[in-house]
């Protein structure tokens, strides 16, 4: 009996079978394949996070910050190719890793993705509740704008940001898919508009607004200079989501040792052009400083409000008033297929774990009628949509990062354990330059983490400890490959360890986020960690003790 039990790849196909999904025909070539990266990969992120990255952190280096990015992305994704093609079913980094590491490594990375999708789907409701105001402000409805932001950002609560959710999470209940012309659709939709954006706002740029191209740093880590540029990759992470999309159709390609790492680059290279010159433009027509504040979590509509001729009085008159609605249509479309398929994404990694018995039941419950996980659904849609009301966007969108960050850096860790402890199974696609690549994707994703505020490690440690006392108290004695009532799982020591390590780390942590923002500010955040990461050492110290928990 051990925590790292690994999850038979027998098992996996029979379950397969059993959803309806059975094996994959290899039909995608390299143009498919990058035409899904590309796909995957443009949306929400870039739309609204570039909007604050460069008012507080970057300036008009948000091009040097995407460039970053994407090199960290390309490392990640060359190691999450071997692990899609050592699984012959489709499947999240959750299933890659319970075949491949074990059930503790896929409770950790299947934990941090909820942790992940949710955040994501919480930043892009809030985004796309700033586009919504602004549309509607167009066409001369205009919603008051304490209910259009939370109480951090001058608001009492953010109700379309939650609207958005409760309506879609309804539409998950339901069952509602998207058709692949619907998709194509949504697609082409993105990269037109960040075309259409590009070609015409080219013609407005403003030179002066590069001066200076990297703005002096402050005096504090993260705030400008190049500390700000890496600060700014770390939180751009978020505009790159959705491009280990490409990864886990291994098994659908024609010739996936040639033709993964070249969908993988294509679309990450394809993209970062694109996104340079998003940000080019973007910071070109308009000051940085103009995407400061609640605005700035909507940046295409500041812009597009900066392309047009200033008047005698040195107002800029809008000379595509047009674009704009059209582009704010666009968007909010958009944005709802992505929130559609985070939501989705994180419902059912959830109801995956509860199916391997390390959630509760409830989660894997179907409903009767829809044939969905509607009790799943609906925990999520109350939890998402009053983060929705109450969390401010940078919050959001950091630790989207963070938790985006931390999954590719135990990715690439993990191409480096199967490669020796499943030296001989079956792959159709190795990572290359073995151990050089998945080192990269560990030091550039880690240190990216590094470069985020401290309150983001404080939030994402203290989830994390929260995850390992579920699985200590529930999933090691409801695990459906080793169930057990009494006794103690081999391995155990190891889970108690961890614990003890992140336990200490909330008490690091909070120091730390004390140390940067002043030993005379707030000190709810420290107070928090040490409480917390105090009662947990004791926690574990006590079942560590104990022969039989």
């Amino acid at each position: 009996m051990s925590i790292f039990i690994r999850k038979p790849i027998d098992l996996l196909l029979k379950e397969a079978e059993d959803s309806g999904k059975g094996s994959l025909k290899r039909v995608l070539g390299p143009g498919g394949l990058t035409a899904i990266g590309v796909g995957s990969i443009i949306g929400a992120g870039l739309f609204s996070v570039t909007g604050f990255v460069a008012a507080e952190y970057t300036g008009p280096a948000i091009t040097l910050s995407f460039i970053i990015a994407a090199i960290g992305c390309a490392f990640a994704g060359l190691c999450y190719a071997e692990f899609a093609s050592m699984i012959p079913v489709s499947g999240s980094s959750y299933t890659y890793s319970y075949a491949t590491m074990g059930e503790l490594m896929a409770w950790i990375i299947g934990w941090d993705l909820v942790l992940e999708y949710t955040v994501a789907a919480t930043m892009v409701s809030i985004s796309w509740s700033q586009y919504f105001v602004n549309f509607l402000g167009d066409i001369g409805i205009h919603i008051p704008p304490e209910f259009a932001a939370c109480p951090s950002d001058g608001g009492i609560c953010n109700i379309p940001a939650a609207g958005i959710i409760i309506l879609l999470s309804l539409l998950l209940i339901r069952g509602t898919k998207e058709s692949s012309i619907f998709n194509d659709i949504i697609v082409f939709l993105k990269v037109g508009v960040i075309v259409v954006f590009i070609v015409l706002g080219f013609m407005y740029i403003n030179t002066d607004n590069y001066t200076p191209y990297i703005p002096e740093n402050t005096g504090n880590i993260g705030q400008f200079g190049w500390s700000g540029i890496f600060r700014g990759a770390a939180v751009l992470f978020f505009a790159f989501l959705g491009f280990d999309i490409v990864s886990t159709a291994a098994q659908e390609a024609k010739k996936p040792k040639r033709d993964m790492p070249i969908g993988i680059i294509a679309s990450l290279l394809i993209c970062t052009i694109l996104y340079i010159l998003f940000g080019y433009v973007m910071t070109g027509v308009a000051n940085y400083t103009d995407f400061a504040g609640q605005e700035g979590i909507a940046p295409v509509a500041v812009a597009v409000n900066h392309m047009g001729p200033a008047d005698a009085s040195g107002v800029v008159q809008p000379a595509y008033p047009w674009l704009n609605k059209g582009v704010l249509l666009a968007i909010l479309i958009g944005y709802c297929s992505v929130m559609l398929m985070q939501l989705m994404a994180q419902s059912r990694i959830f109801m995956s774990m509860s199916h391997d018995g390390l959630l509760p039941p409830i989660f894997s419950k179907i409903h009767p009628r829809f044939r969905t996980p509607a009790w799943n659904n609906v925990i999520f849609m109350i939890v998402i949509s009053v983060l929705a009301m109450f969390v401010p966007a940078r919050l959001a969108g950091e630790m989207t990062s963070i938790g985006t960050l931390l999954a590719f850096t135990l990715v690439c860790a993990g191409v480096l354990i199967v490669r020796k402890s499943m030296p001989d199974a079956q792959r159709s696609f190795k990572t290359p330059f073995v151990p050089f690549i998945p080192i990269l994707g560990i030091l550039t994703c880690f240190c990216l983490m590094l470069f985020l505020p401290a309150d983001t490690w404080i939030r994402l440690v203290l989830w994390m400890v929260i995850g390992l006392d579920i699985y200590s108290l529930y999933s090691v004695r409801h695990s459906r490959l080793e169930p057990i009532t009494e006794g103690r799982r081999k391995g155990m020591t190891t889970l108690y360890i961890l614990g003890l390590t992140t336990s200490a780390l909330c008490i690091v942590t909070g120091f730390w986020h004390q140390q940067t923002v002043g030993w005379n500010e707030d000190k709810t955040l420290l107070t928090i960690g040490i409480l917390f990461g105090l009662s947990h050492l004791a926690f574990y110290l006590y079942r560590m003790s104990k022969k039989n928990l």
